[in-house]
């Protein structure tokens, strides 16, 4: 329980530093954000707000302009059970990829991070 709280505690200083050293996005024209959207489609991020890797990872969403579902598994149960389901295991950050009827789970921070950057890069 102390544990939890304090993980709580450093993930809220986490946030607030985030939120004063954030720099602004990237700016594209209108053409290339809606192309950036589009390659984005389908894709999702579970986290919650005190976890500091989902704020690194939400950090990098913000530096490429990358607008995503963001699923708060704390807020909302159905997103926790969700992710267990379908990705097998209660761990945040996890960006979910829909592509028709295939679906990807990614777990890693550093490894989602590398994702979107690619997929904003190609379709920019």
């Amino acid at each position: 329980m102390l544990l939890r709280i304090l993980r709580t505690c450093l993930g809220y200083i986490v946030i607030f530093f985030d939120w004063i050293t954030r720099g602004k996005g990237v700016v594209r024209s209108a053409e290339d954000q809606a192309k950036v959207q589009s390659a984005l489609s389908g894709v999702s991020l579970y986290q919650h707000q005190g976890c500091p890797f989902c704020t690194k990872t939400r950090r990098a969403l913000h530096k490429l302009n990358a607008k995503i579902e963001l699923r708060d598994i704390r807020k909302t149960p159905a997103f926790r059970e969700q992710l267990e389901e379908g990705g097998g295991r209660v761990k945040v950050p996890c960006l979910r990829i829909e592509q028709g009827d295939d679906v990807r789970w990614i777990y890693e921070s550093g490894d989602i991070i590398d994702y979107l950057s690619k997929t904003v890069n190609a379709a920019a």
